[in-house]
């Protein structure tokens, strides 16, 4: 999964616009390190993916849980975590 052919996205789709911010954040670090990174990069990218899919399936928690691929206790936890219920 490199560029957008492999998720059959079309150009300036989601995985354009990721490696995109993860170039300026690169480019913002300037020299130095960063650690956690993968927990950085959830926490700015799961509290909008959550609440735009409770959004289009109108809070229907099943609903949404199925279109996450996750199960409705787990999106449950991550919408408590996030403060979004």
């Amino acid at each position: 999964m490199g560029n957008s052919d492999d998720l059959n996205q079309p150009p300036g789709a989601l995985c354009d616009s990721t490696a995109n911010a993860m170039e300026r954040y690169f480019s913002d670090l300037d020299g130095q390190t960063s650690t956690d990174l993968y927990a950085i990069v959830m926490a700015e990218v799961e509290p909008p993916l959550l609440s735009a899919v409770m959004k289009y399936n109108r809070h229907n928690q099943s609903k949404a849980a199925a279109m996450l691929g996750l199960n409705r206790a787990t999106l449950r936890k991550k919408l408590k975590h996030y403060d979004l219920l």
